[in-house]
């Protein structure tokens, strides 16, 4: 992945918490963005790592003024700071009236913060927090070059409403004019769901079907828990542990389910016809707060059946020379809860390593998050180890 951005339509569905708490969860290294025109929230709810206050001339009002010559990549290093827990920040405007100086930069913005995931230094993906989006946001020229764009909604009727109309309109804008289109192009759309956890996947289904019927091209990839006491504690407002809360389990299992279902190079290229586009769209919803595991051990690779049997039968041969039973079992798949990819070819599976990008079931960048050995103390909510620390 590259640039995801997170948006919403109308009223406040809680697009800022859910990109803090996406970027702080995130499996690969992340760089939040306060993309909102209207200025930003972090520098009142949150500090810096140092205990200090966030800089607000330190972030997209600073980056406006460097990228009128053009910017590298590398370069958003420079106007992002640790907030408390370590996750890097690029904070927003002040306001909204300082917004008018980067109209004509969202293209930059938006290519240098997609090729921030490729870059030899310090690379890592881009979570943006774009706001709300109408019709002249413009933000929007921002999404063209992100890989997923992620519209936030309440299960409300009118906000479900009018997220769809808001993703058949950024459809129509970024894919064409043809209904539907943007199931096969980039950047895919994709709904979360704010909701309360009972009934939760149930209502999901049920929006997935309409956003379906309607072609908008969108497709719900996740629910998010209504958890305000989590909320409160991501921001810094109430003492506990943010990474026991309901909120941020359900964006970790949202964060997981992003990678099992597209990974990179999905997102990277325009999706085939056919190809699966959300784990509601099709074979069942899965359990949206993270009921049992969703992949394999962190260091251990499913073994397909094939890759059993074939372990079964090289055992077989080395400890039965004289037609003796083998004292050994093939080594079952992966551990406790892991599971296979649904349709994958019975071939041998390469190993892969601790903490490697992409791959679903690792544990978190973020120590504040629930990496193992994490032991934030009471009232820790920031999300984990600066770009520049040890992952």
């Amino acid at each position: 992945m590259a640039l995801i951005a997170v948006a919403a339509d109308k009223g406040a569905p809680g697009v800022t918490t859910t990109a803090v708490a996406l970027a702080a969860v995130w499996p690969r290294r992340a760089l939040l963005a306060e993309a909102d025109p209207a200025g930003g929230d972090l520098v009142y709810r949150s500090v810096g790592q140092n205990g200090n206050s966030l800089d607000p001339n330190t972030g997209m009002l600073s980056l406006a003024a460097t990228a009128r010559r053009g910017i590298a990549a590398e370069q958003l290093w420079d106007h992002a700071q640790p907030m408390s827990g370590g996750l890097d920040v690029i904070v927003g405007l002040g306001n909204s009236d300082q917004s008018a100086g980067l109209t004509r930069l969202w293209p930059t913005l938006g290519r240098a913060f997609a090729a921030l995931a490729e870059s030899p230094h310090g690379g890592a993906d881009v979570i943006a927090d774009c706001g709300r989006v109408g019709v002249d946001s413009g933000t929007v020229e921002l999404f063209s070059h992100a890989a997923l764009v992620l519209l936030v909604a309440r299960a409300l009727p009118e906000q479900i409403a009018r997220v769809r109309d808001r993703a058949s309109s950024l459809s129509a804008r970024l894919h064409g004019t043809q209904r539907g289109a943007a199931a096969l192009g980039t950047p895919l759309i994709g709904v979360l769901l704010v909701t309360e956890p009972s009934g939760a996947t149930k209502v999901a289904a049920q929006v997935n079907d309409m956003l379906t019927a309607s072609q908008s091209g969108a497709r719900v990839l996740g629910v998010v828990a209504d958890d305000v006491a989590g909320a409160e504690q991501l921001a810094g407002r109430r003492r506990g542990r943010a990474e026991k809360s309901m909120l941020v389990r359900s964006i970790r299992k949202v964060a997981s389910d992003l990678h099992q279902h597209f990974g990179s190079s999905l997102l990277a290229e325009p999706a085939a016809a056919g190809t699966p586009q959300a784990p509601y769209g099709g074979g069942g919803p899965q359990a949206p707060y993270g009921a049992g595991a969703t992949g394999p051990a962190a260091g251990a690779a499913p073994q397909q059946p094939g890759q059993q049997a074939q372990q079964a039968q090289q055992t077989h041969q080395a400890q039965q020379p004289h037609g003796r039973q083998p004292h050994q079992q093939p080594q079952t798949p992966g551990g406790p809860g892991a599971t296979g990819q649904p349709g994958a070819p019975a071939a041998p599976a390469a190993p892969a390593a601790p903490g490697q990008p992409g791959q679903p079931g690792q544990p978190g960048q973020h120590p504040a998050y629930g990496a193992p050995g994490a032991t934030p103390g009471p009232g820790t909510t920031g999300p984990g180890p600066r770009h520049g620390a040890a992952r």
